[in-house]
């Protein structure tokens, strides 16, 4: 992995588990987010990191900050629209096609050695079997439209100017810093104390990867050079319920309210069927995740216990 890095997005889950990972082995990383971010994942560690501020949809802006950093390798996870809240259609475009193309477009101006884009499982849109890279895209909201437009513009740019650019689509991933109203810590949140929960249909299915597994992805593809266009899910491969989910933390938590099933309507994009096919990765990466379930939600709870936000 060549030095310096960029993270895009670093005020989000998986970007500051990434930042804080390069923290605890003594790399001061770069970072671009907006003078709006909220930082309650960074604040213990802002003065460990070079930040800089901008919206890297605005081209100017961005083309000063780039010229600063001169970065070699970029992870980008700069987005909007991945939750029901964050509606507004030209900050979803703005920040995922525009940002995307201007942030590449001024990489590739000091020659960066690998450059990932965090696509994004909505991409396939709804299936009967487990997504494949290989599947046709049929996105299912504004959101995964632009997705799927940015990880073909990056699949593209990368084999048509011959640039390391590789795309992941990220499953289900869970862990500290997940958002507060995502299932696992709302599940959490509740059992801590002792409340009552809503509780959708119990077999909608989840393919779940701890954040430890996904960190350790992204770091090995940032290590290969020769993955030009590629795409790869990031996934357990393993179709997990909401039920399964609910019983292991309830477990964990020695919670003992009981809840009904169906008392929260689903929503539009809970699937019974949600999980990805991670032949490819196995064949070309020879990568699987580590961290049991069972583990991964023990791990998660034990943090929320100790560093609970409200």
């Amino acid at each position: 992995m060549k030095h310096p890095i960029l993270i895009t997005g670093a005020a989000g889950f998986i970007g500051s588990n990434l930042a804080r990972y390069f923290v605890k082995k003594g790399i001061k990383v770069n970072i671009i987010i907006k003078k709006t971010s909220n930082l309650y994942r960074l604040k213990d560690i802002v003065n460990k990191l070079n930040i800089y501020y901008g919206d890297i949809g605005d081209q100017k802006k961005l083309k000063n900050i780039i010229k600063k950093i001169k970065p070699k390798t970029i992870f980008h996870f700069a987005t909007h629209g991945a939750y029901s809240d964050q509606n507004d259609l030209n900050k979803i475009k703005n920040s995922i096609i525009d940002a995307t193309f201007n942030l590449i477009n001024e990489c590739k101006k000091y020659k960066f050695k690998v450059f990932i884009n965090s696509g994004s499982s909505s991409e396939y849109g709804f299936k009967d079997k487990a997504m494949s890279e290989k599947d046709l895209l049929v996105p299912n909201s504004y959101y995964s439209v632009f997705k799927s437009s940015s990880t073909l513009y990056c699949q593209y740019e990368s084999i048509k100017s011959n640039l390391n650019i590789t795309t992941i689509r990220p499953f289900h991933v869970y862990g500290p810093y997940e958002r507060n109203n995502r299932l696992i810590p709302t599940l959490i949140r509740n059992m801590i104390k002792k409340k009552k929960i809503k509780l959708v249909s119990p077999n909608i299915s989840r393919d779940l990867v701890y954040i430890d597994d996904a960190i350790n992805f992204y770091l090995l593809i940032a290590k290969k050079y020769n993955l030009r266009g590629q795409i790869f899910n990031l996934a357990s491969g393993k179709k997990t319920s909401i039920k399964e989910i609910y019983n292991l933390l309830k477990k964990t938590s020695n919670y003992s309210l009981k809840n009904q099933w169906g008392s929260m309507k689903n929503r539009y994009w809970d699937q019974t069927i949600w999980y990805g096919n991670t032949s490819h990765v196995i064949n070309k990466l020879n990568w699987k995740p580590k961290v049991t379930l069972k583990k991964g939600l023990e791990k998660t709870f034990n943090w929320y216990k100790k560093f609970y936000y409200e």
